[in-house]
């Protein structure tokens, strides 16, 4: 059976471009307008993915995401043309799983989608190891590795990256992170974060000035990218 995305704007040119590019990937596609109709949607059609504009003349989609995560863990990827870093920020921090500006490419798309749905799954089997370009992350027991050898971790620094893991293929807000691993205090002390991610890609990156595995998002976080 194929997957079903539910794809929420109210922009005509992008529905049409988007149903059928979706169509031909495979997926089942499911439409809705407003804010309202999205939340009917995803009651009654049972998608597996959202695909949700920020803009909608009902409502904030924001709102409907805020709504969403009250009920359910649906992966949603925000697609929007609102291009400022806090519209971003925001929409991740309330439980967007991704986030994509327009224009932007089916390509690009589809290949997010891909990531957001394999994530579900990931999270729905609640893995105990993590694979990513040659390092293993176990968290049973605690223990991290790259070709056998052992990775020695602070405790935050294995913190920092089991977070990372648990949320595999997904940008993390700094915000989060920071929360998270020192505390609701921490929140907006960035400087910790860039100092211990320095040092975590010192650790496990083949090369650090170059890395592979934690990826930066200007402004926003940092994703801990998957093996296909």
């Amino acid at each position: 059976m194929s997957e079903r995305i539910l794809v929420v704007d109210d922009e005509p040119q992008i529905q049409r471009f988007l149903k059928p590019a979706l169509k031909a990937a495979g997926y089942d596609v499911v439409e809705a307008l407003t804010g309202s109709e999205a939340l009917k949607a995803v009651a009654t059609a049972a998608p597996d993915l959202v695909i949700l504009d920020l803009g909608l003349p009902d409502m904030d989609g924001k709102d409907v995401l805020t709504n969403l995560r009250g009920w359910t863990t649906i992966p949603v990827i925000i697609l929007s043309a609102r291009e400022r870093e806090s519209e971003k920020i925001a929409a991740l921090d309330l439980g967007a799983d991704d986030y994509i500006e327009k224009p932007f490419g089916i390509g690009e798309l589809t290949a997010r989608i891909r990531t957001a749905l394999r994530h579900r799954e990931r999270a729905a089997a609640a893995p105990a190891v993590t694979t990513t370009d040659g390092l293993v992350i176990d968290t049973v027991r605690r223990l991290v590795t790259r070709g056998g050898e052992t990775v020695r971790l602070t405790p935050k620094e294995y913190d920092l990256l089991t977070l990372l893991a648990r949320h595999a293929g997904r940008v993390v807000t700094q915000k989060t992170l920071l929360t998270s691993v020192w505390g609701p205090a921490h929140g907006e002390d960035l400087h910790y974060l860039r100092v211990f991610i320095g040092q975590l890609r010192q650790k496990i990156e083949r090369d650090p000035t170059q890395p592979a595995i934690v990826r930066t998002e200007p402004g926003v976080g940092y994703r801990l990218v998957i093996d296909l």
